[in-house]
C-alpha cells in the first residue's frame, strides 16, 4: 500500500541570543516526563504536536541565532495551522526569553558563574504545552514516574493523533478540546486511579474555560490563583506549572531538589532563608536561577 506524501512547510523562528539548541536537546534527553515522545538525532529534534486542531510533526534544527522548523502534516498546512505550530515550538523552547539581565546578575555571583558557563545559551525547555504540564503534575503526585507516564500515554493514545515521518511514528499529546470529551469515569479508567480521574476531569473542564494567553501573560497573582483553584492542584503543582509550563519566573519554590542543587553549586549547606536571599538577588530571573541549578545537575 502506497503511503500518500505529507504536506510540508518550513518556518524560520528567531531566538533572543544567545541561544543554543544543542543545550536544549541535552536537557530533553534527561527529561523523564517526555521520555521517548520525540526523536533527537544529533542536532535535530522531531516531535508531534497539536496546532489549531491538527496533528503536525515538526523537525527542528538550529539556524543562525534561532531555529528552522520543517512542519509535516497529512493535509495541507493552512496559515492558521502553521502559525499555531510555530507559536507552540517557540514557546516550548522559550525562544523569546531574553537572558541578558539574568546573565549579567549571574556573572556577578562567583558560585553561580560556572553554572552559566556550563549552560550558556540554554533557554528553558518547557513542557510542550502547559496543559500537558498540568496533567503530569496531577498524575505524578505521590506516584512513581513510570505510573504517571503510563497514565499520560493512555490519555494520549485514546485519540490516536499519529503521524509518520521518514518511517518513524510520532504521537501528539491531545489538546484540551479533545480531553474534555472524556467522561470522568473514562479518565479514571485510563489513568488507573479514581481520585486522579476526578481531579483531571474537573481541572480539564476549568482549563477549557480559560485563555492560554492569559495564563502566559496575565497578572502573576491572578494566574496563580486560577491554578490553585483547580482540583488536585496545590502550591507545589501550581508553581510547577507556572515555571515549567508557562515560563513564569517571578517566584522560586523552595524545595528539597533546589536546596541540594544550590548547596552543591555554592559549596555549603543552604537553608531556606539562604535560598530565598540568593533568589531575591536575581529579581524577575529567580525562576531561571533555580532552573539552571537543577538543570546543571
Amino acid at each position: 500500500m502506497t503511503v500518500p506524501p505529507l504536506f510540508t512547510e518550513t518556518v524560520e523562528l528567531p531566538a533572543a541570543p544567545p541561544f543554543d539548541l544543542g543545550a536544549a536537546l541535552r536537557f530533553l534527553c534527561g527529561f523523564a516526563p517526555t521520555a521517548g515522545e520525540q526523536a533527537i538525532d544529533g542536532g535535530t529534534l522531531t516531535k508531534a504536536l497539536r496546532a489549531a486542531g491538527r496533528t503536525v510533526a515538526a523537525r527542528v534544527v538550529q539556524a543562525g541565532d534561532g531555529v528552522r522548523a520543517t512542519l509535516h502534516a497529512a493535509e495541507p498546512l493552512t496559515e492558521d495551522v502553521v502559525r499555531a505550530a510555530a507559536d507552540r515550538i517557540a514557546f516550548h523552547l522559550s525562544l523569546g526569553d531574553d537572558l541578558t539581565g539574568f546573565y549579567a546578575i549571574g556573572r556577578e555571583d562567583p558560585a553561580f558563574a560556572p553554572v552559566l558557563d556550563r549552560l550558556y545559551g540554554y533557554h528553558q525547555v518547557k513542557f510542550p504545552t502547559p496543559l500537558e504540564n498540568l496533567v503530569w503534575a496531577i498524575l505524578s503526585q505521590r506516584a512513581p514516574q513510570s505510573v504517571a507516564a503510563r497514565g499520560k500515554h493512555a490519555l494520549r493514545d485514546e485519540f490516536g493523533d499519529r503521524i509518520t515521518v521518514d518511517g518513524a511514528e510520532y504521537v501528539a499529546f491531545p489538546d484540551v478540546d479533545q480531553l474534555v470529551t472524556l467522561s470522568e469515569g473514562r479518565i479514571a479508567e485510563l489513568v488507573g486511579n479514581q481520585r486522579k480521574g476526578r481531579y483531571l476531569h474537573g481541572a480539564l473542564h476549568a482549563w477549557h474555560g480559560t485563555d492560554e494567553d492569559f495564563l502566559r501573560t496575565g497578572p502573576y497573582g491572578e494566574v496563580k490563583e486560577f491554578l490553585l483553584s483547580l482540583p488536585g492542584v496545590g502550591a507545589w503543582s501550581a508553581n510547577f506549572v507556572l515555571i515549567r509550563g508557562l515560563g513564569r519566573m517571578e517566584e522560586t519554590p523552595l524545595e528539597k531538589a533546589l536546596r541540594g542543587a544550590a548547596s552543591r553549586a555554592y559549596g555549603r549547606p543552604l537553608s531556606d532563608a539562604d535560598l530565598q536571599r540568593i533568589a531575591e538577588g536575581y529579581g524577575p530571573w529567580q525562576g531561571y536561577w533555580a532552573h539552571y541549578l537543577r538543570a546543571a545537575t
